[in-house]
């Protein structure tokens, strides 16, 4: 192996590395398979990484991979990744006069976001990152126009799943 290669890889994924564990918070939700899918999107980052040609940013590259890794896996399983429920999660709060209100709203959100389709899902994890739709079409190998398509369908099943 090539150390340079070897050390500009290891250098990027430390820097992006949260990427990669917001492409595992998306498709799992306990330790063990985050753990398990961030080792596969990291190998599959190693491997690919010599055919990067830095056409893109790193960034969008990384999320590219990691989201194809992430759905690869999800499809072959050919099953739905357990998932734990949200109210489970127990929270370690100081302030007695805490308003659980953004807690209560990302408990609506997750469970709306779990009833999407994989492509449904990544596209609402990019647009929540602040991708724009030239970006998310790169990442997911959309034209533009498409994404915007997508991301207004989607929007408006999320509303209907948030508000029956």
């Amino acid at each position: 192996m090539d150390k340079e290669l070897e050390h500009s890889f290891v250098k990027l994924l430390e820097e992006h590395q949260n990427i990669v564990h917001k492409v595992c918070r998306l498709y799992t939700n306990n330790q063990d398979a985050h753990n398990d899918l961030f080792q596969e999107i990291t190998i599959q980052l190693w491997k690919a990484y010599p055919k990067f040609r830095g056409d893109a940013k790193f960034s969008t590259w990384m999320y590219r991979v990691g989201l194809n890794t992430a759905i690869t896996l999800y499809r072959k399983s050919k099953r739905r990744i357990d998932t734990q429920e949200f109210d489970t999660v127990q929270f370690k709060i100081k302030s007695e006069e805490y308003d659980d209100t953004e807690e209560q709203q990302l408990k609506l959100l997750y469970n709306a976001v779990y009833q999407l389709n994989d492509i449904e899902k990544a596209l609402v994890f990019l647009f929540l990152e602040d991708k724009n739709y030239k970006e998310i079409s790169e990442t997911l190998g959309i034209s533009e126009v498409n994404a915007r398509v997508k991301m207004n369908r989607v929007k408006t099943k999320l509303k209907t799943i948030l508000n029956p």
